[in-house]
């Protein structure tokens, strides 16, 4: 009887131990500890990384710079953009556009970013922004690489999470920019618009829900757009040229004046002084280290691209959390990752090449946030 009731007692030890061991984060994942500073810490499953508030009086330098060119944003803008024109008052940001002369143009406006003080890889940015009405305004809260990965710009995206142009008051957009589609290409960017009267006279909550390959944008939680990754409507091209949005990207805050879209219309220099008012600015990601319980799903059904075909994509891999990246192995060796369900094997890796008129094996493996791995694809024969 006292051997009976040890062996229970060991088997519910052992079993508790297990249980207790499956539920800890691998690979000694830590689990995220919300930024103080955010006054909204979880939201929607999320955890809040990094926030500003503006409840100082003055912009927190430790967050972000403000910029101070004539360069006309790229965009044959014709404001200056000035220290002076960004300040903080009675809990919000104030960027402020004015008519007057300096440095050689007719307006001054701000901007700021968060580059190296502020930048991330997937979550939700959730930002409270008031813009300024009036014919030759431009106002945007968007994003843009640190390191750009795939090259200058348009090469590794751009963001746009919010444009206002004032000529067209009620309505605001949400565009992405990539080699593939881009305002300067006959494809154009990928925009969406969305009918919003109250975009000038309160603050309105913008949110940006960023994930590998797929983006929502919504306002006051209804949808704006949403991008999403597709590599069977994109077999002409490596997937960076479409979706190049798995490297860090920063915040970038401003109001311009005239420029190739605000100033279709021209300038009414009677609206000035124009402000946009911003409560707040959020970034919030998933918790990986406690959220994550599965492994991804083995991916399936590789095909060779019909356009491009040094190229292959398969059937994403499931996974609770998301996956982060797949290993692409040839003749059962690894070969190199990618960060979404496409790889493409032209100019990729120096002296490892695939040479034409010759086969390969090839498998994938899915990886997730937390380390987690799916088995090894089936066996796709990819000939050149």
């Amino acid at each position: 009887m006292k051997k009976t009731i040890l062996f229970m007692l060991i088997g519910i030890t052992t079993l508790t131990l297990a249980s207790c061991e499956s539920n800890e984060p691998p690979n000694g994942l830590q689990r995220l500890t919300p930024y103080e500073g955010c006054e909204v810490t979880q939201l929607d499953g999320y955890t809040c990384v990094w926030a500003d508030e503006f409840n100082g009086d003055s912009l927190d330098e430790t967050k972000w710079t403000i910029e101070v060119n004539g360069f006309g944003g790229g965009n044959n803008e014709l404001q200056f953009y000035r220290e002076e024109n960004v300040s903080v008052a009675d809990g919000h940001l104030l960027i402020e556009a004015r008519k007057e002369y300096f440095g050689g143009k007719n307006y001054t406006s701000g901007r700021i970013n968060s580059k190296y003080k502020g930048e991330f890889t997937y979550g939700k940015a959730v930002i409270a922004a008031q813009v300024p009405a009036g014919r030759g305004t431009w106002s945007a809260v968007w994003m843009l690489p640190t390191m750009n990965t795939y090259g200058g710009w348009p090469h590794s995206g751009e963001i746009d999470i919010m444009e206002h142009i004032g000529y067209d008051n009620n309505r605001v957009h949400t565009s992405t920019h990539t080699t593939k589609f881009n305002h300067q290409n006959t494809n154009g960017a990928l925009t969406f618009s969305k009918t919003l009267y109250e975009a000038t006279t309160q603050l309105n909550v913008y949110e940006l829900e960023w994930s590998p390959g797929s983006m929502l944008a919504t306002v006051n939680g209804e949808r704006i757009g949403e991008f999403n990754y597709t590599p069977a409507f994109n077999q002409d091209v490596p997937y960076d040229d479409v979706y190049p949005f798995d490297q860090a990207f920063h915040f970038i805050l401003n109001v311009a004046i005239g420029g190739d879209w605000g100033g279709v219309q021209g300038v009414d220099d009677s609206i000035f002084p124009a402000i946009m008012k911003v409560d707040y600015v959020r970034f919030y990601q998933l918790d990986y280290a406690k959220d994550d319980q599965d492994k991804p799903t083995t991916p399936e059904d590789i095909r060779q691209m019909t356009q491009l075909n040094q190229g292959i994509f398969w059937k994403p891999s499931r996974d609770d959390t998301g996956v982060e990246k797949y290993e692409v192995y040839v003749d059962g060796e690894f070969f190199d990752y990618t960060y979404l369900n496409q790889y493409t094997f032209i100019n990729r890796i120096p002296f490892k090449v695939l040479m034409p008129g010759k086969s390969y094996d090839i498998q994938i493996r899915a990886i997730d946030f937390t380390g987690r791995e799916s088995g090894l694809s089936e066996v796709f024969k990819l000939t050149l």
